[in-house]
């Protein structure tokens, strides 16, 4: 019997989430040292579910609170071999090539700051992520004065010249 179930993800105002998918315990320390090599001024949290031996949620992070949130989420999860990397004063941009150079890293469901539900089935083993919804459905498609506010946008924040 499989069951399917969506849990809400916890995202503090001015953070974003990336969830992603692992398969070894140096995975804590091994993102760690990536966010911290590529962004060292971004403020971070990260927690790791462990699927075999003793089962735990690991973690690390420089934020205490983001920490918290990052462990919150990873339980609430119950996925084996997921992470959460809770993230501020840095954007996933900076970091995803990063986190995907990571041995141990599988995959990467999310990175985002919109509201985020994660699809998991749930069987007699444990619990696995399927996928994420993120944010809501589009509302129509882009118009001239759509593309002009895009355009401004990614120059106003930096990421085009």
């Amino acid at each position: 019997m499989l069951d399917l179930l969506t849990v809400p993800m916890e995202i503090p105002a001015e953070a974003n989430i990336i969830i992603g998918q692992s398969h070894f315990i140096k995975t804590v320390e091994d993102i760690y040292e990536a966010v911290v090599t590529t962004a060292p001024q971004a403020k971070f949290g990260l927690a790791f579910n462990e699927s075999s031996g003793a089962c735990l949620v690991r973690s690390e992070g420089n934020d205490a609170a983001l920490r918290e949130v990052a462990v919150r989420n990873a339980w609430a999860l119950a996925a084996g071999h997921v992470f959460v990397l809770m993230l501020q004063s840095a954007y996933p941009i900076n970091l995803l090539n990063a986190l995907r150079a990571v041995p141990e890293v599988c995959s990467i469901f999310c990175a985002t700051a919109n509201p985020v539900e994660v699809v998991l089935a749930k069987s007699e083993q444990g619990q696995g992520v399927l996928g994420v919804i993120d944010g809501g459905s589009p509302k129509g498609v882009e118009e001239e004065s759509d593309v002009a506010w895009r355009h401004d946008l990614l120059r106003t924040i930096g990421y085009k010249r």
